[in-house]
């Protein structure tokens, strides 16, 4: 007997928990029937794919190569969906959308009104996730497409460029650089720069684009939003290095903080989108993805960052 599509989320479930339980509540099943699932699954391939002791769920190298197939499997499962949505109009029914967290609070809610207008039948669900979570439920099917920071390894998925994203510096009451109308990456070494933790590619893609490596700067602090970020810089903790679609979305709000540009123009990240390549609705990705960059390029046209 083949392996059921239902095997195989349930082995990419406990293999992202690494734990029975917690994939069972993900799953909407009982533990016990999850774990019926995944025993009779070892059973027909004659293989062990999961080790199991008191304090954790592993799983065996051959179990990481069944893996990578089985989220190949579950995309192309949805992709085979996808070709009888595909001759609905374009953006209508469902469409499961992933951004990651330095990206949809400030992108989202100011286009999602108006995407309902021009495409009143699209269901959207949002999930927002970090890069390498949502590239894996991308691969397993679980999303349709994801807005992302570039540059990040996407295999077997195509992409497309939606806008530049530049960072601004964030400074604390009287700090010396206030006085500048413009900065220069140099200027940063030696400070205290606050980040985001480990795991949020912004952390990367900030210290990459201003040309900076972790021994240049005293990482004081390292939060899990650009919100606390911007309660430490005001509380006069450190700097910190703001994507511009953060500060036009208000994220300073009434902290009084200033923020420059950078002299150097480059001193930005990429925001595109991605999606795997065998998914038949790749014409309605495109359209949304002009959509978007259509109201970025109005948004910016409307009203600059001021510094």
């Amino acid at each position: 007997m083949n392996p059921s599509v239902k095997q195989l989320k349930y082995l990419c479930a406990v293999a992202e928990h690494r734990h029975f339980s917690k994939a069972a509540l993900a799953c909407h099943v009982t533990q016990s029937t999850l774990s019926a699932a995944i025993q009779e699954l070892e059973s027909q391939l004659g293989v062990k794919i999961f080790e199991r002791n008191k304090k954790a769920v592993l799983i065996t190298a051959l179990g990481e190569k069944l893996l990578a197939q089985a989220r190949i499997i579950l995309g192309d499962v949805e992709d085979f969906v996808g070709i009888a949505r595909a001759h609905e109009a374009p953006l209508s029914g469902d469409l499961r959308l992933g951004v990651i967290p330095t990206i949809g609070p400030f992108l989202l809610p100011s286009i999602l009104s108006q995407l309902r207008k021009r495409f009143s039948k699209l269901k959207l669900f949002l999930k927002e996730e970090m890069s390498a979570q949502l590239l894996q439920q991308l691969q397993q099917g679980q999303l349709d497409l994801i807005i992302l920071a570039f540059p990040y390894t996407l295999p077997d998925m195509e992409t497309v460029s939606l806008f530049r994203d530049e960072f601004l510096l964030c400074l604390p009451p009287g700090h010396a650089l206030e006085k500048l109308q413009q900065v220069k990456q140099q200027q940063l070494r030696g400070e205290s720069l606050l980040l985001l933790e480990e795991g949020h590619c912004l952390r990367d893609h900030a210290l990459e684009a201003c040309k900076l490596d972790t021994s240049d700067t005293n990482l004081v602090y390292q939060g899990n939003s650009l919100h606390t970020l911007v309660q430490m810089v005001a509380n006069g903790l450190g700097l910190t290095l703001l994507p511009a679609i953060s500060v036009d979305a208000d994220v300073l709000g009434d902290t009084k903080l200033q923020v420059r540009y950078f002299s150097n123009e480059n001193v930005s990240r990429e925001i595109g989108m991605a999606w795997r390549k065998s998914d038949p609705r790749r014409d309605e990705y495109l359209l949304l993805a002009e959509f978007i960059k259509e109201h970025v390029s109005h948004s910016v046209k409307r009203g600059q960052t001021n510094p």
